[in-house]
């Protein structure tokens, strides 16, 4: 087995009395694809805050291409490669989408260069996302779907070994939904990157991932195939209900 480019390793988080996160391990090597679901409330988003520093874990370690990262600010996870979206897309509204995609080059990224050398240009990276049309306009002005796209752009931009995408599916249509998963393969295929993508469209993220882990109640209990989890009975039972989750893989 590769060695994980993120490896998480008993990750807890406690809110007071409120465990969150109770003792949670997750790896993504590079070029995987890992998806992270689990009913509301089951610690998805709390856990998915620690990977990339926005949250302290009460206890646990977290290691980024071997540097022990556990306790330090989000900004140290960028310089080792983090890269995140949001919920709620992230972009600098009164700048244009090219300069939203340029800051992450000039700043999060400036020390580091992808696999794939035409993704060191904005224009590039816009044109890969089908954005190149809204390349002058102000990011603000773009739909919803479109932000979500310049967002993963502006995390591109950083130039990460790790992407980690939360909820890009919220607010989109079927049709635009597929379509960014679809996109998301081919930037972990063309840039070889660890990606782990939360979600509540089950049925688009199973599609499409390598490797599907599910948290319940802070705990995670299951980690596999995409198949296999649909039919475990825990999963079924804490989420997915009597038929489970059909999966069809992605071509």
């Amino acid at each position: 087995m590769p060695e994980p480019v993120l490896c998480a390793r008993g990750i807890e988080v406690r809110f007071g009395g409120l465990v969150a996160v109770d003792g949670v391990d997750l790896d993504a090597c590079a070029g995987e694809f890992v998806g992270v679901i689990g009913p509301n409330g089951a610690g998805k988003t709390t856990f998915f805050h620690t990977l990339s520093g926005v949250i302290v874990p009460t206890a646990g370690k977290l290691m980024v291409g071997g540097d022990d990262l556990t306790g330090c600010a989000p900004h140290a996870f960028a310089r080792h490669g983090v890269a995140r979206t949001f919920q709620m897309p992230r972009v600098f509204r009164d700048m244009s989408a090219e300069a939203n995609v340029r800051f992450g080059l000039e700043f999060a990224g400036r020390a580091r260069r992808h696999a794939h050398e035409a993704f060191d240009d904005a224009r590039a990276i816009l044109a890969f996302l089908g954005l190149e049309d809204s390349a002058a306009l102000p990011a603000g002005g773009l739909t919803p779907a479109r932000q979500r796209l310049l967002e993963i752009g502006m995390a591109l931009g950083a130039r990460p070994r790790v992407l980690l995408l939360d909820e890009v599916a919220a607010g989109l249509t079927h049709a635009e939904v597929d379509a960014t998963a679809q996109l998301i393969r081919r930037v972990r295929d063309e840039l070889g990157l660890a990606v782990i993508w939360i979600e509540h469209a089950v049925r688009v993220l199973m599609n499409h991932v390598d490797r599907v882990a599910v948290l319940h109640q802070g705990r995670k209990i299951a980690d596999g195939d995409p198949r296999a989890v649909a039919r475990d009975a825990a999963v079924v039972e804490a989420y997915l209900g009597e038929e489970g989750e059909p999966v069809k893989r992605a071509a």
